[in-house]
Formats: structure tokens, C-alpha cells, sequence
């Protein structure tokens, strides 16, 4: 069934019918008892709108896409949580989208997105050094030209809106708090080196050690893939370069994740956390709740972010100037780095 059958069925107009059916505002509003009639047709002829077409005839869709690097990462389900449930609030459907720990995939994603004529499009994951390739500003350039808006969450892209988190302030509060519980020596499960987010949250980290005036050898400091793997193999080389002496006292890793995947490490090799060594993470994702022992770490409101990096994307008006919405973090002390003097260390 067409719009023109519903029509004819109610004996009205082809425009009456579709401000009937569609909505309109003003004087183009529809009389009660006429909505009425063509409400009923339509029901009675089984009719339903044509998205596709609606889509055309404004420009744009009700969609919302999200570009994320890998949606099985707790850290990305729960900002995809939170941009869905502010996308339900504004009556929007999110179309994801996964580059599969491809970045240079971006480009290709934006591209879909606009051909779908999504109606704006959020970026989550951090960048990589030197990375953004004129592909994808060339992609975003065009979906920005065609009345689309960009936010980005993590780091902020010039000319782009975005939520960007405190990495390095936050890694070096963390610092700052385990120095204050006793620790001297500590080690990084420092992520991938070109990585944005791990590069500021391994450099506030090891800066704030400085500071406090215990640097933090280059031997104490591991690159390792921001994954539970990654974690895995991160500290096999730390302990690998110590002979198994670990020389530490506590360790962080960028990544919640990572952080996790050392935990695992340590327990099949008999190191005893946090007796034999604190652990500490960042992100606070939710997986985090059935962790023995509870995982000290910086807490990110992930979902707000999601949220947030919605109503940006929705708020942002033609010739409108990029906001940039700082989120701030939070230290969560747990079980997994108790004050160092309480703590009885197994001799090597």
C-alpha cells in the first residue's frame, strides 16, 4: 500500500496525508477529525512510512551512527550503552559500526554513514600519534558539508566536538595516591606506544612519580596491546627482563583490561596480589565487580560519556563553534593496593 491509496481511502489530499501521518507544525497542521480519518485508513490498509524515503525528502535520517574499535571491549560497551540510551531519549536509532582495531577503517565507516544520510555520527576510541589520515578528513570534511555533525570522545580532533577524558591528570592523581600509600616502585603496563590514551596515562603516571622523586626505571615500563592479552604479555616481559625478580611494588596498567589479563598472569604463576605486588588499572568497567582482589583504579562515567557525546552531537547547530566537554575522573583505592605497611612481601 501507497500513501496515495491511504489517501484516496480518506478522501483527502496526497499532502494532507502525509502532514496527517508525518506531522507538521503551524498552519500546515492537519484538523483533528481529518488526522482522524487518515490515521484510521492507514490502519485499516495496513500502511507503514517509508523510512528510505522520508529520508530523501529531508536529508536525513533519524539514525545516529557510532564508530568504535572493538565492541566486545568492555570499556566500548559501555560507552555504546550510554549513547544508545540518550539516542532513546531522542527518539533516535544508532547504527553501529566496528573498525575491528582497524583505525584506518574510520574513513571507510564515515563514508557508510553519510550514504545512509545518518543524521550525526560519534567517534569513540582513542587516536594514534600522527595517525588521522587525510582520508578520514577528507570523509568527515564531506559528511560536515552535507550538514552532518561529528563528536569525538577521547582526544579532541580539531574543528570537531568532543568529550575528552583527563588520561594524564588521572594517572597522576593515581600516582600521587599510591605514592602516599608507600609505594617506591613501581612498574607500567604501559599500552601501545603511539596509542593517545595510553601515552598520557603511562606519561602523567611515571611524570608524577618523578616528581615525588621516584622515577620510574625505562626497564619498569612495558608497551603491550590495549587487550586482556595484551595485559597477559605485557607482564610476562616485565617479569622476563627481571629474571622473575619482579622489581616492583605495585603495578599499573593503562587499561582496566590489560590490568586484568596481568592478574591472570600473576595468579598462574603463584604471585600473590596484592601480597607480592599492588595492581592497579584504569576505566573502571563493570567487569571490574567480580575481580578478588577488588582492582584499585580510575574511575571514567562511562556511560555518562556516551550520553554526553549524544547530546553534543544533537545540540550542534549549523556555523556553530566545536564544544569540547572535559570529563572529569576519579581515584578508587580497592583491596588490590592496601597501604604498603600493612602488606607482608614474600621474600624473591
Amino acid at each position: 500500500m501507497t500513501l496515495s491509496d491511504v489517501a484516496e481511502a480518506a478522501g483527502v489530499s496526497l499532502a494532507t496525508a502525509s502532514r496527517a501521518l508525518h506531522g507538521a507544525s503551524g498552519r500546515r497542521q492537519v484538523r483533528g477529525d481529518l488526522k482522524e480519518r487518515v490515521q484510521a485508513a492507514a490502519a485499516l490498509l495496513n500502511y507503514t512510512t517509508d523510512a528510505n524515503a522520508q529520508a530523501t525528502a529531508r536529508g536525513r535520517t533519524s539514525v545516529l551512527g557510532v564508530v568504535v574499535h572493538d565492541i566486545a571491549d568492555p570499556y566500548f560497551a559501555a560507552l555504546v550503552a550510554g549513547v544508545t540510551r540518550a539516542a532513546d531519549a531522542a527518539s533516535l536509532q544508532v547504527t553501529l559500526a566496528s573498525t575491528q582495531n582497524e583505525p584506518a577503517r574510520e574513513a571507510e565507516l564515515v563514508r557508510l554513514l553519510q550514504q545512509q544520510r545518518a543524521r550525526a555520527i560519534v567517534l569513540l576510541g582513542g587516536r594514534q600519534a600522527g595517525a588521522r589520515s587525510d582520508d578520514l578528513d577528507q570523509a568527515l570534511r564531506h559528511y560536515a558539508e552535507a550538514g552532518g555533525a561529528v563528536v569525538v570522545v577521547g582526544q579532541p580532533l580539531a574543528g570537531l566536538a568532543a568529550v575528552a577524558i583527563d588520561n594524564r591528570g588521572g594517572a597522576a592523581t593515581l600516582a600521587r595516591a599510591l605514592h602516599g600509600l608507600g609505594y617506591r616502585r613501581p612498574a607500567v603496563l604501559g599500552g601501545p606506544p603511539v596509542h593517545l590514551t595510553a601515552r598520557d596515562r603511562r606519561e602523567g603516571f611515571a611524570q608524577a612519580f618523578a616528581d615525588l622523586g621516584d622515577p620510574i626505571p625505562p626497564e619498569r615500563i612495558v608497551a603491550g596491546a590495549f587487550t586482556h592479552r595484551g595485559g597477559e604479555e605485557a607482564l610476562l616481559e616485565l617479569l622476563g627482563r627481571s629474571g622473575r625478580d619482579l622489581d616492583a611494588d605495585v603495578i599499573f596498567a593503562v587499561n582496566d583490561v590489560m590490568a586484568l589479563g596481568a592478574l591472570a598472569v600473576a595468579r598462574d604463576l603463584g604471585i600473590a596480589v596484592p601480597e607480592r605486588v599492588a595492581l592497579a588499572g584504569f576505566d573502571d568497567i563493570t567487569s571490574l565487580r567480580d575481580v578478588v582482589p577488588a582492582l584499585t583504579t580510575v574511575r571514567v562515567p562511562l556511560g555518562q560519556v556516551g550520553a554526553w557525546a549524544t547530546e553534543l552531537a544533537l545540540a550542534k547547530g549549523e556555523g556553530s563553534a566545536p564544544v569540547v566537554r572535559e570529563v572529569p575522573v576519579e581515584v578508587v583505592l580497592r583491596a588490590s593496593t592496601p597501604p604498603l605497611a600493612h602488606r607482608t612481601l614474600e621474600s624473591s
